[in-house]
């Protein structure tokens, strides 16, 4: 097993967490800025900001932007 695959497994929990963090404090504050929002609707959004991150993340690393970080 590659070091790398090592360290994942100590941090996967972790990352997990940090990324549903996220999610829910963005959902909170469309509920503050919004009372009547559908969570599920804001929920759906919100999912979908944060996948095209990480596909845009998931694009950098290919084009080599984190080789040398």
């Amino acid at each position: 097993m590659k070091p790398e695959e090592k360290e994942l497994i100590k941090l996967r929990a972790s990352i997990k967490d940090e990324l549903r963090d996220i999610f829910e404090k963005n959902l909170k504050i469309f509920d503050w800025d919004i009372p009547e929002a559908d969570d599920v609707e804001a929920s759906k959004l919100i999912s979908e900001v944060m996948q095209t991150a990480l596909d845009e993340l998931k694009d950098d690393i290919n084009s080599g932007k984190y080789s040398n970080y």
